[in-house]
């Protein structure tokens, strides 16, 4: 049993207005020398398959097709033994 764990976020140069917001109201509860905050998602998958190589294969194609948009999102995932 495999344990994926992916990130997915907005890639640079694309407006992150939650991020944006959270930063804003950082700052103003005295959180200073907060310079950027990106919001992103996060999912855990539990995979049935031995070899690592093809679980990554259908992770990213995961990825491509569900998980992430590859248009304005990245994303990266690691993989664990569980």
């Amino acid at each position: 049993m495999l344990l994926v764990k992916v990130y997915v976020t907005l890639k640079k140069g694309v407006l992150d207005p939650k991020g944006t917001a959270v930063k804003s109201s950082l700052n103003s509860m005295g959180f200073e020398g907060v310079e950027d905050v990106r919001i992103g998602k996060y999912m855990e998958i539990k995979l049935n398959i031995d070899g690592r190589e093809e679980a990554a294969e259908k992770v990213k194609e995961m990825c491509d097709k569900l998980l992430a948009n590859p248009v304005i999102e990245d994303y990266d995932f690691e993989i664990t033994e569980v």
